[in-house]
């Protein structure tokens, strides 16, 4: 729709609520989604939408309501029922209020290459993938998804922010017989994405995955691909920098700002203006982006805040906040690379396994941020150097403290995974706890 035409939706909504205060939010914008299964394109899907939510505040009286119409029928009754519901609660002690205007930085997050990328531009992206499996026999399935996203958000106090972003993600997985392979890409240009690497990529891990054998479940030493290092890190970064988790004692990292807590290259932080990644410029309460260090050669350095804890630790908010009853939270993480590659993990890895990356991972003890999970699409054992053979998936539970901690090798090559920008790594013991049957 862009700026001006939303611009004028919240206009009406300031105009027209009677509150003390008012916050609108307006975000939308266009879905577009290939499917394929078995070589076959199955599904072609396009949405297209808005929603807009009002917060009319009287006091620490807050109501809120949402419609996805924009018309101004529509956004009156949105502002009549938050007014209505707010009249009928009980007033928000917690409430500190809503920001004023902010210095939004400028970042140039739209591609108009991947907006005007067509159904028939994806379905010839996954033409490769499926030639490419066929070819050798194999079954590919997957998406192809464009999409193009605006919000703005408003509020009586003065903030205005708007931003435009645009995402492209490519995903395969390659099946045959006792063995499958991953590939994927992801960026906001499309142009970045090239099916031929995605399609050689899962075309052969599926071959090198055929005949598993079983390995006893143990510790090994591990090489974890970029998208299981992520998986483990985002446990660890959810659970451990809120600051308002860090107050309340819910954080196994209260207490030990400063310390030494991981391993001396492990360094991460989280920076919404890095276009290397998935950036918006500020958060859902308006407040802007700006880079933020959680750890330093493995020292533990800053937190993130929302607008409430902040306002409470009397600091400025990092921009991190309007996750509801989550807290702050990170977006945007990357971890620094190192100066090694997977093939010199390879080499000084006795013996190990290969893990391409995990699947229905869920939190064990939050304290200890022990997570547990399956491997998928690509385990191989690794021995005296060298790749061996494919193995039959291991359920592991581990603790991304100690994999954080013990890491010895870290390669020079970050991937954008879509939930972080991180390398892969090698890790020298890492616990799995049982093996799949097929």
């Amino acid at each position: 729709m862009g700026r001006d035409a939303l611009l004028a939706v919240s206009k009406e909504v300031l105009d027209a609520s009677p509150g003390e205060l008012t916050q609108v939010s307006i975000r939308g914008g266009v879905s577009r989604l290939t499917r394929f299964c078995d070589n076959y394109i199955h599904q072609n899907v396009a949405e297209s939408g808005h929603t807009l939510s009002v917060k009319v505040i009287f006091g620490k009286k807050i109501g809120t309501a949402s419609t996805n119409a924009l018309d101004s029928s529509s956004v009156r009754i949105a502002v009549e029922k938050a007014t209505a519901m707010a009249k009928l609660q009980k007033p928000n002690e917690e409430f500190m209020g809503i920001p004023g205007p902010q210095d939004i930085p400028e970042v140039d997050t739209l591609r108009e290459s991947t907006f005007q990328f067509t159904p028939e531009d994806r379905a010839r992206g996954v033409k490769v993938i499926t030639d490419a499996a066929s070819a050798k026999g194999f079954a590919a399935a997957g998406s192809y998804s464009t999409s193009a996203s605006e919000v703005l958000l408003a509020n009586s106090q003065g903030l205005l922010a708007f931003n435009q972003t645009t995402r492209a993600i490519l995903r395969t997985v390659v099946m045959a017989g006792s063995g499958s392979g991953f590939g994927d890409a992801v960026s906001m240009d499309v142009r970045d994405i090239s099916p031929e690497e995605v399609a050689a990529t899962a075309v052969s891990r599926c071959e090198m995955a055929q005949n598993p054998v079983t390995v006893p479940a143990g510790e090994y030493e591990v090489i974890l691909e970029p998208h299981a290092v992520a998986d483990i890190l985002g446990y660890l970064v959810r659970s451990c920098f809120s600051a308002q988790a860090v107050r309340e004692g819910r954080s196994p990292l209260a207490g030990k700002s400063g310390e030494k807590v991981f391993g001396d290259s492990f360094t991460i932080w989280d920076d919404g203006l890095d276009t290397r990644g998935l950036p918006v410029p500020f958060d859902m309460e308006g407040i802007p982006k700006r880079k933020v260090m959680l750890a330093e050669n493995g020292v533990v350095k800053d937190l993130l805040y929302d607008f409430k804890t902040a306002k409470k630790d009397g600091v400025s908010s990092t921009g991190h906040g309007g996750f509801g009853g989550f807290g702050a939270m990170a977006v945007n993480v990357f971890m620094a690379p190192g100066q090694d590659t997977v093939e010199n993990m390879i080499k000084r890895t006795k013996k190990g396994i290969l893990i391409t990356r995990f699947h229905y991972t869920n939190m064990a003890h939050p304290m200890r941020v022990l997570v547990t999970g399956m491997t998928r699409d690509g385990t191989f054992l690794v021995e005296d150097g060298a790749i061996k053979g494919p193995v039959r998936n291991f359920r592991f539970t581990e603790s991304a403290f100690r994999v954080f901690e013990t890491m010895d090798m870290v390669s020079s090559s970050p991937v954008n995974v879509g939930r972080a920008v991180v390398p892969a790594i090698r890790v020298p013991a890492f616990n799995f706890t049982g093996v799949t049957e097929h």
